[in-house]
């Protein structure tokens, strides 16, 4: 379920700090999709990607490394309070794995949480969605995860209705 693209310069990091942020940054993803990191289901879908990157500013390569993280979840997921928190996390994360070595982690860290569209995240052959993803940490939350995704759109409609200046009709 969550998924994060995390791009780290090669030898920006001893090889044993850079697993434990990669450690680190999935038990962070799983806590701000508001599910206990622990959870062996999730565990099993929670990816880092690690991307090897050259560093260019301005157009000039840099000595310092910079890091970029996109982290994926399923929609319905993010919120402001959680897109901060993440990126706090994630900033904090990477200053902690580079024990001082370089300075301002929090201007050399960027990270991007995107929500996946319901109905656009596909595993196994075929697309799966809020729905499947909950089910797979209880059965019990399938149909909860129905009514969130419904309620949800539903606000959606009647916030572009507003939008457009139209009135939302009632229920």
């Amino acid at each position: 379920m969550p998924m994060c693209d995390a791009y780290i310069p090669d030898g920006a990091l001893p090889a044993k700090a850079e697993r434990a942020l990669v450690r680190r940054l999935t038990e962070l993803m799983i806590e701000h999709d508001g599910v206990d990191p622990n959870n062996q289901a999730i565990q099993a879908v929670a990816w880092v990607l690690v991307h090897r990157v050259e560093n260019y500013v301005g157009g000039v390569a840099v000595d310092v490394p910079h890091y970029r993280f996109v982290c994926h979840l399923p929609e319905g997921q993010f919120n402001e309070e959680r897109r901060a928190g993440l990126t706090a996390d994630i900033t904090r994360a990477v200053a902690d794995a580079e024990v001082g070595q370089w300075p301002d982690p929090e201007q050399r860290v960027w990270v991007f949480s995107w929500e996946v569209p319901d109905g656009t995240w596909g595993i196994g052959g075929k697309i799966h969605g809020l729905p499947e993803f909950a089910a797979l940490l209880s059965p019990d939350l399938r149909q909860p995860a129905k009514v969130y995704l419904a309620a949800r759109r539903a606000e959606q409609a009647r916030a572009l209705l507003e939008a457009a200046g139209a009135q939302a009709p009632a229920g």
